[in-house]
Formats: structure tokens, sequence, C-alpha cells
């Protein structure tokens, strides 16, 4: 297990990043069984502490959670309990998911971009085209099953998920629909 214990323009302590990897591991332990790394990064915000936790989990999902709070140790106490919650929630369907898996997911780089809307219209750009890229990065695409994605999406949080489909290798979209619904697209079988 790797722990990245980093602070936003404030400093951590060594007491802090021992309380924080005691926590966690015992948090591991209990409800995930094969976590591979956990990034961990305190931030201050006006008069509260923010800590943001994101937990990579050798099955392909990825866990986060978020708090806040007055101490730093209170905020951390806060997104331990969050991602203790989460996962406890999961682990029955975790556990029933991966049972036949052997392998770690299989991961498929890709790449992914920010876009964000002009206010004025270019002379160059056609009427109603509005949108520029603000930033461009790699991104992974992992191989999953539409359960499996659906609880990736669930757990990161997520509006939508692009996954690989590991029955027809086809990619995939996972979403979450205004009727609070769960969208699958499966462009292989819409003709």
């Amino acid at each position: 297990m790797r722990y990245q214990i980093t602070g936003k323009q404030i400093d951590i302590g060594e007491a802090l990043q021992t309380h924080v990897q005691t926590e966690m591991g015992e948090v591991f332990s209990k409800y995930a069984g094969r976590p591979t790394d956990a990034n961990i990064v305190f931030s201050k915000s006006a008069h509260e502490y923010v800590c943001e936790a994101v937990v990579h989990l050798s099955t392909g999902l990825t866990a986060q959670a978020k708090g806040k709070d007055t101490e730093i140790y209170a905020a951390f106490d806060s997104a331990s309990e969050k991602m203790e919650k989460q996962l406890r929630r999961y682990k029955r369907r975790l556990k029933d998911h991966h049972n036949g898996r052997s392998q770690p997911v299989e991961l498929s780089d890709a790449g992914s971009y920010i876009l964000a809307s002009q206010t004025e219209s270019e002379d160059n750009e056609p009427d109603g085209v509005s949108s520029m890229i603000v930033a461009e990065m790699e991104t992974k695409i992992p191989s999953l099953s539409v359960g499996e994605a659906v609880m990736q999406m669930e757990l990161a949080d997520a509006p939508v998920l692009v996954f690989r489909n590991e029955g027809n290798k086809g990619i995939n979209v996972v979403y979450r629909r205004d009727d609070g619904n769960i969208g699958w697209i499966d462009p292989r079988n819409a003709s």
C-alpha cells in the first residue's frame, strides 16, 4: 500500500502522517482487501481545514471522500468516516463481483479534455460553435463489467463513466440520468 499525504500551502507534520496511515490502514484492512494507493491532500479554506482522500483499489474502483472541520485532525476523521461508509456499503457488492477476478483490472490509455465555452464568438468560428480546449491530459479507461462500472461511477460520485466492456471488448458508457436511474450506452448493440 502506497500513501501520498500532502498539504496545499500548509505543513503536514509526522504525527498527522502517522495518524492518517494508521487510521486508513485499519479501514482498508477491514473493508477493502487490496488497496493499491491512497492520496490524501490537506488544505485550508477560510477558517476550515479540508481533507480530500482518494483511494485506488486493485479491482479498478476508486473511492473518494472529503471532510471539513475547524481542526485538521477532525477534518481527516470526517473524510475517513465517509470513506469507511462507502467501502462498507459496497463491500458485499465488491466481494460478489470480484471473487472470480484473479488479476487487477486492465487499463487502456486515452486522452481527456476539459472544455470551456467562450464568451465572445470569434470571426473564424461558425455560428453556434463556442467551445475551446482548456486542458488536455492522459487518462485510463478500465476494462470492467457493466455492474463494476456502475459501482465505480457511484463510488467516485461521477455523473458518467467510460469503460471497456469485458463482455464484448467495446467502449461503453454508463451515466446518471436526470430521473436518478442509471443509463448504459453500448454502441455495438445500437444497430
